[in-house]
């Protein structure tokens, strides 16, 4: 990840670094300093390095100067705390600091990373049909065809009028991870349904902490449970069952994607919770939570939530020996424990709106809960 990125003597100076303790110090791009990979991932390190810049010199007895190529003796100290993160720095310049201060996740989260330059190519018609597919890619047409061809298989399905109340969820749950990444300052590329699978939320740019993984994806089925209660709350008021049908099916839809499967947002929010576990007794305490979450789905009959569930988790701990690894900036202890409370009331919440329809003795009504048990 991209820790500092400083101007130094008229060109950028960057510090990239990773939680598996190696750092990589970069002058105009030009790497001139690196660490490797330690235990001690943390704390002071210094970086010495010289560099060769171009100064003025007056020449004696005259009003002229000379350019002349100079070597320059450059001093990097950084000091980092990873959880809670703080990075300190200075630069020194011959002894003399010329730039020091202090970042924090909140700079993590707001910095954009550097972005390699592309050579520029020569004219192909591979090119040009590539740049064509692009520009389709990019259109509002696009997303408009493929509202329309979720419209006509949820149609064929269900029913138009139910269709289009799907197609409701799935915009306000992607409005969701929208609105989170626009809080991050992110630019999205807009909304995408896709007939059969959902829909996706699209944004430009890449996050830079786990923090903003789990608001961006525990976000969509935040507002979907919005949603179902909204839908729930009208259900009561005008007595159509049409409304109960709706917020049953989109309480089944969010908290499907609630499972610890990636790419789905769960598997996104439990790795970002397990993966900024350091310690081997948080992994234990994530492998007792998970199948403690096992148990209760097989208590209460939900096989099919059970069995993913369990599936999911392994996923997850098999990876967790790559988590020094990731360019993501990792949860902090609060972090960790708001994020996990967050996801279990969120997933308890759409359990609990699908089990309390299933009881009004309605056969539609209780698909929801016949799946989960299936």
């Amino acid at each position: 990840m991209e820790l500092l990125k400083i101007d130094c003597l008229g060109k950028q100076l960057r510090l990239e670094a990773s939680l598996a303790g190696w750092q990589q110090l970069f002058w105009d791009n030009n790497l001139v300093s690196q660490k490797a990979a330690s235990v001690d991932n943390g704390g002071l390190r210094v970086h010495q390095f010289e560099i060769t810049a171009q100064r003025s010199i007056a020449l004696p007895d005259t009003d002229e100067t000379q350019v002349q190529e100079t070597k320059i003796n450059m001093r990097l100290e950084t000091d980092v705390v990873w959880q809670p993160f703080r990075f300190d720095y200075r630069l020194i310049q011959d002894d003399e600091i010329i730039a020091e201060g202090t970042r924090t996740e909140k700079d993590i989260e707001r910095q954009t990373p550097e972005v390699p330059v592309v050579a520029t190519q020569k004219f192909s018609f591979v090119g040009l049909a590539s740049l064509g597919f692009k520009l389709l890619k990019s259109a509002k047409v696009v997303k408009v065809l493929l509202a329309g061809a979720s419209v006509a298989a949820y149609s064929w399905l269900f029913s138009l009028q139910f269709a289009l109340a799907l197609i409701a969820c799935l915009v306000f749950h992607e409005y969701g991870h929208i609105r989170a990444m626009k809080y991050f300052g992110m630019k999205t590329k807009g909304i995408y349904l896709i007939p059969f699978m959902g829909g996706l939320a699209l944004s430009d740019e890449k996050i830079n902490t786990r923090w903003q993984d789990v608001v961006i994806s525990i976000m969509g089925p935040t507002f979907g449970l919005l949603m179902s209660i909204a839908s729930l709350i009208a259900y009561y008021v005008t007595d159509n069952i049409f409304f109960a049908g709706l917020a049953a099916f989109n309480a089944l839809l969010n908290l499907f994607n609630l499972l610890p499967i990636l790419p789905l947002d769960g598997g996104h929010i439990l790795k970002s919770i397990s993966f900024s576990m350091n310690s081997i007794m948080g992994l234990i305490a994530c492998v007792i939570g998970a199948a403690f979450g096992v148990y209760i789905s097989y208590t209460l009959g939900l096989a099919l939530l059970g069995f993913l569930l369990l599936i999911g988790s392994l996923e997850i701990v098999f990876e967790w020996r790559g988590r020094h690894q990731s360019h993501l900036l990792p949860l902090d202890r609060y972090g960790q424990v708001f994020s996990t409370v967050w996801y279990l009331l969120t997933v308890a919440a759409l359990v609990g709106i699908i089990w309390h329809l299933a009881g009004t003795g309605d056969e539609m009504l209780s698909l929801p809960l016949q799946i989960l048990r299936s």
